[in-house]
């Protein structure tokens, strides 16, 4: 195998551009169901509980670490793929829609936290830069429909969810060919698999240190994701419904994948502690700023939202390598899995509390998003103070 982590990268971009289809036809699901806006809020939170349920699933039950992840990852995008699918051609308002976003979140459980674990089965003396290349594949994978409605600006809302549902088909493919590493295999004399095993991980300082950090962040980042078009039209530097809206959109949420690989670049020199302060502190200003630029020109404008788009998701993969490394190889998938569930558990009210409150805040929600770099910050601070 020449470079695996090449093929799960690529899968992962395919596989996650599933997780915010729906809100790349946001205006056309806004008029054609006469919807709010904050009930767009409502079908990602749909999403994250659908993840949230799933990667609980995966955690406690230990069928992360039961079965090959390439064959849990293949499933998934196969499932996901099929309700995404289902969400296009059959959901014609809320109440069908809600259910479809769920299960689609349920299904990428199986996808995102069990390619970090394949990654770390591959390289796992490299496992920081190459899960900044996976991040980087799901911030890609974010961006994606966004890009995908910017190129078919003619296509219906329905052919840009599609889309995403044949990509997410050829990602269970190439999964299905690569297989799992040689690595992570359980040691001898291991502890067997019982129901609730995971916990064991929060008993080390290290991993609740990175789970902290990664906490603080999932706080910031998933409701940034979602405001960003909402933060482009009230910074006044796109139309609602226009292609430039689009472009803007795909661009700050996609140069996250250039902050994922220059922070796994650099965490080979200076650690991965240490690469995910320096992104946790950038973001927090970032949001600090952000309200108060509405008199600054429009290039600084679009400047500070890149810096933002790059910075907020540049930790990600760092906490996902602190965590596996400080914890029993045997339960690195499960613990994963329950990492990503309490994180997305906390972005649902993020997201919800900022799609609902932006109307009356303005650009101000940038605030509501500030407190999670920096507790993040705070619990991470005994592995950056160490430098480790």
């Amino acid at each position: 195998m020449q470079n695996p982590v090449l093929v799960i990268v690529i899968a992962q971009l395919f596989g996650t551009s599933l997780w915010f289809s729906a809100n790349s036809a946001a205006d056309d699901l806004i008029r054609a169901w006469g919807i709010a806006p904050a009930d767009i809020g409502t079908l990602t939170n749909a999403v994250q509980l659908g993840f949230i349920l799933g990667t609980l699933t995966f955690a406690i039950s230990g069928l992360a670490d039961r079965f090959a992840a390439s064959r849990i990852f293949a499933v998934c995008a196969v499932l996901g793929a099929v309700c995404n699918g289902a969400f296009a051609l059959l959901a014609d308002g809320m109440a069908s829609a809600v259910p479809l976003r769920f299960a689609v979140g349920f299904c990428l459980a199986g996808v995102y936290p069990l390619g970090m674990k394949l990654v770390v089965s591959w390289v796992p003396e490299r496992a920081g830069a190459a899960l900044a290349q996976l991040v980087g594949m799901l911030t890609l994978g974010t961006a994606l429909p966004h890009g995908i409605r910017l190129a078919g600006a003619g296509w219906s809302w329905q052919a840009t969810i599609l889309i995403s549902s044949g990509l997410a088909l050829v990602a269970a493919a190439m999964i299905s060919w690569l297989g799992d590493g040689p690595h992570l295999k359980r040691r001898h004399g291991a502890p067997p698999l019982r129901l609730g095993r995971v916990f064991y991980a929060f008993s080390g300082r290290e991993f609740r240190a990175s789970a902290l950090g990664y906490f603080g962040h999932q706080w910031e980042l998933y409701a940034f994701w979602t405001l960003t078009p909402a933060l482009v039209i009230l910074s006044g530097l796109a139309d609602q419904g226009s292609r430039a809206l689009s472009g803007l959109a795909f661009a700050i949420i996609g140069i996250g994948a250039l902050g994922c690989l220059f922070g796994g670049w650099w965490s080979q020199r200076i650690g991965s502690a240490r690469v995910a302060a320096t992104a946790l502190a950038v973001s927090a200003f970032c949001c600090a700023l952000f309200p108060l630029v509405g008199d600054w020109p429009a290039w600084a404008r679009i400047a500070l939202l890149l810096l933002w788009g790059a910075s907020v998701v540049a930790d990600s993969p760092h906490f996902s390598a602190l965590s596996a490394r400080a914890c029993p190889p045997e339960i690195v998938g499960s613990a994963l899995a329950f990492q990503n569930s309490i994180g997305f558990a906390i972005t649902m009210v993020s997201i919800q509390l900022g799609t609902a409150w932006i109307g009356g805040w303005g650009t101000s929600i940038a605030w509501l998003l500030l407190p999670g770099p920096l507790l993040g910050l705070l619990g991470l601070y005994p592995l950056w103070r160490l430098a480790r």
